[in-house]
């Protein structure tokens, strides 16, 4: 593992008890940040915080903003600043057409997976201003960029995450902080696991490098993109797709 700086700056992780917010902790802490995980399963995020040596955790509901800012400012109060906000909550949400697509299910997608990701921002950003070289990253999907047949509610949700990056990334532009996200391809995790054998099959297909993602690549890229040393890059759709991306 290569080192890379975040020595005591202060980490909020959203969906951190899933495979990949878990992993983003690990590299974290090996990288000497002080994490705190946040997940709608409280229990879950104390048991990931007591094993990967996180600071902290809370149970938050992401498409709640008094949840969200009420943990926020535990976190500020407790740790003095916050310095990195990395929104790694997410869901699949139902599998199927867009003629027969479930309302409560396309709304439930995109309160936790686009709502969810502007109202962290919203509540986190006024600890970040506070903070030197404060960095966000967000988790999006190749599925926002490319759509997958059947996901329609969440390729949407993601597509919009890229949007919101970019477009927060040009309104912190004269500040000390960077905006980017990540659109990885599947990736080995408990949302790959939970899909249909066709629509696990669909995605694996399409990766060139004939294989998912490992949860530990997704943090390699998460932990780089939260240094100082990015530095020049906001506002940018880092691809982690094994060969599918096609922009």
């Amino acid at each position: 593992m290569n080192q890379l700086d975040l020595h005591d700056r202060v980490c909020v992780i959203t969906g951190g008890s899933g495979a990949i917010g878990y992993s983003i902790a690990e590299r974290f802490v090996a990288s000497g940040a002080k994490v705190s995980l946040w997940d709608i399963d409280g229990e879950a995020a104390q048991a990931a915080a007591e094993k990967v040596g996180a600071v902290s955790s809370a149970q938050v509901n992401v498409s709640d903003a008094a949840s969200i800012a009420h943990a926020a400012k535990d976190v500020y109060e407790r740790l003095g600043s916050i310095d990195v906000l990395i929104n790694a909550a997410g869901i699949n949400g139902p599998i199927g057409p867009v003629d027969t697509y479930p309302i409560d299910g396309w709304r439930q997608v995109i309160e936790v997976n686009l709502t969810g990701v502007f109202l962290c921002c919203r509540e986190v950003l006024p600890y970040l201003r506070r903070a030197r070289h404060a960095r966000i990253v967000n988790l999006s999907s190749v599925g926002g960029k490319e759509g997958n047949p059947n996901q329609g509610a969440y390729g949407a949700s993601k597509a919009g995450v890229i949007a919101l990056t970019k477009s927060l990334g040009k309104e912190l532009a004269n500040t000390d902080i960077r905006v980017n996200c990540v659109t990885p391809a599947a990736i080995e995790s408990e949302m790959l696991r939970n899909m249909t054998d066709d629509a696990r099959n669909f995605v694996l297909a399409k990766i060139p490098l004939g294989r998912a993602g490992r949860p530990d690549e997704v943090a390699s890229m998460v932990a780089w993109l939260a240094t100082e040393d990015c530095s020049f890059s906001t506002g940018a759709a880092f691809d982690l797709t094994g060969g599918r991306a096609t922009y």
